[in-house]
């Protein structure tokens, strides 16, 4: 055969080669690479026709002079006792079998097979790992959601990561108006610790950034050293061998900084577990945020409710007042109906006390209790006048941007001469009831207009006194309007109203109250109702008063 065929033979066969499937060296007995598969190629970038395999697969190549020690010849006997051998080693960090085949030329070719079983080990590992950590980013979502309070979600946020992420978590929270920063720690041995500490976060590298919402730092980068004291719990073991800072992401604010760290007995972290801790801060920052959103909410709310709940009665001069509240549901504070208590400075002025219904129910009504309440407050000086009052009130809301209109009813209460005297002003409101000592009902002959529908007001005013254990009861139509009953449907009533009263004659003003709101919660059951207010106004039994004319008690309700 002439050169020039044999050049296009060997063409030939590197073309072969190379088309080969799997990674496949053609190696000569001393060592050099005389061809290569496309995929050994991919596989070993060092590895290349001319080059010596020891510069590739050191591995390999100690596998292959020791395989050709044995083959003296290109062929027969000798030759065919080392064809098969297997070696095993890694590449890239994947695991290969290489198995051998000797060729008639003496030349060796080895085929790299990856261990599949090795992979698949790998992978149930890694599989492993992710159903583990998803599990632990569950229950940090479960756990740390299942309260609104910011200082245990704190507490269940250290806990966590102390288990799941390292040997001791402490937690740094955003300072308050002064410089202390609150601190929890949790190294598992105890309950979780908390205290407050002067310190500069900006001495901690990484810390300042985290409490401000900056990436974190790699852990690579914090010197376990110079870790202060103040940030390692009281009760952590041996010495700080690594540790991670992260900020706690909320809601455009940080919820401030998660603090690992570990012990010099185990590995430092890895980029793996920094991605990892850094999910879980982003669940804890998540539900910190919301708890600290919902304690800025209930905040306002306390305080705006403050205004809108019905005030504290209690006696005055002599005098005793007490109230009643309920809510068309259960679940809310405040509704439509309320009532106020303007106290007198001295035992002969006058105590103004306002009971009053809104149009409608719930928050919106509230609202509208609340502008009410803060007018008469505003009018207060003016209440020896209740027909101005009214007036003024009037006026008030029919400038206001709504369509909610009301009825009160206005009580003017002072002790003069040894005597309870009273002064009632009803606007569209039911009249108030008054329970004499020998337990007759009258009705105070008062009426008027609704305030807010109309432009002007007309107010008709009922004057009397309270003897001793005599009670002047205001209620709102929640009340008499209550449907319920055994038929459930019928209305409480004016009428059953009046006969409970009769049983309440020299009874304290509290007991008064109770025994009405429990008589009317008995009517209606677990039905829907409107909402119910109830005040008394009571002459105590020990007080002593005067004879009062029979002609100014009003008239009897039946």
């Amino acid at each position: 055969m002439h050169e020039g065929a044999h050049v296009g033979v060997e063409s030939d066969l590197d073309a072969l080669w190379a088309a080969v499937p799997c990674p496949t060296l053609v190696v000569d007995r001393e060592g050099i690479v005389q061809a290569l598969s496309g995929s050994a190629e991919s596989l070993l970038p060092g590895a290349v026709p001319g080059g010596r395999i020891d510069e590739s697969v050191d591995w390999l190549s100690s596998a292959h002079h020791h395989l050709v020690e044995f083959s003296p010849g290109a062929a027969g006997r000798d030759a065919s006792l080392v064809s098969g051998s297997v070696v095993s080693g890694s590449v890239g960090g994947r695991k290969f079998d290489a198995h051998a085949a000797v060729l008639p030329s003496g030349e060796v070719a080895w085929s790299l097979v990856e261990d599949t079983g090795q992979l698949l080990r790998e992978a149930q590992e890694a599989l492993a790992r992710e159903q583990e950590r998803t599990a632990i980013l569950l229950e940090a979502s479960s756990v740390l959601n299942a309260s609104l309070n910011v200082d245990r979600c704190r507490e269940a946020t250290v806990q966590m990561a102390a288990r799941h992420l390292a040997d001791a978590a402490v937690l740094v929270a955003p300072a308050g108006r002064g410089r202390r920063l609150p601190v929890f720690y949790s190294d598992l041995t105890g309950p979780v610790e908390q205290c407050s500490v002067d310190a500069d976060p900006a001495v901690v590298a990484g810390l300042s950034e985290a409490l401000h919402g900056f990436p974190p730092v790699s852990s690579g980068w914090i010197d376990p050293v110079s870790v202060p004291d103040w940030l390692v719990p009281q009760h952590f073991s041996g010495s700080v061998g690594s540790v991670m800072i992260l900020t706690l992401p909320g809601h455009g604010v940080s919820a401030g900084a998660l603090v690992l760290l570990r012990r010099t007995d185990r590995p430092v972290y890895s980029a793996d577990e920094e991605m990892f801790a850094g999910l879980f801060a982003a669940r804890a920052g998540a539900a910190l945020s919301a708890a600290r959103l919902y304690a800025e909410q209930a905040a306002i709310t306390r305080t705006l409710m403050r205004d809108l709940l019905p005030p504290p009665l209690h006696g005055l001069h002599g005098i005793e007042f007490a109230g009643g509240y309920r809510a068309s549901k259960d679940y809310e504070v405040v509704g439509g109906d309320f009532y106020d208590f303007h106290p007198a400075v001295r035992p002969e002025d006058e105590t103004l006390v306002v009971l009053g219904d809104v149009c409608g129910k719930g928050l919106d009504a509230a609202v509208m209790t609340g502008k009410i309440r803060n007018t008469l407050q505003a009018l207060t000086p003016l209440a020896e006048d209740h027909e101005g009052v009214l007036t003024l009130l009037n006026r008030a809301m029919l400038s206001s941007d709504h369509t909610r209109f009301a009825t009160l009813v206005l009580a003017s209460v002072a002790y003069r001469d040894g005597q309870v005297a009273l002064r009632l002003t009803c606007a569209g409101h039911p009249p108030p009831l008054i329970v004499r000592h020998d337990g007759q009902v009258e009705e105070a002959n008062t009426k008027g207009t609704l305030v807010g529908a109309l432009e002007r007001i007309t107010v008709q005013s009922f004057e009397t006194h309270l003897a001793p254990g005599e009670t002047c009861v205001l209620y709102t139509d929640g009340i008499t309007e209550a449907r319920g009953g055994p038929l459930g449907n019928d209305f409480f009533g004016e009428q059953r109203l009046a006969a409970a009263l009769t049983g309440c004659a020299g009874m304290p003003a509290e007991a008064v109250v109770e025994r009405v709101l429990m008589l009317a919660s008995e009517w209606v059951g677990q039905r829907v109702h409107d909402d119910i207010a109830v005040v008394a106004i009571t002459a105590p039994q020990r007080t002593h008063l005067s004879a009062v004319d029979g002609h100014t008690r009003g008239r009897y309700v039946a």
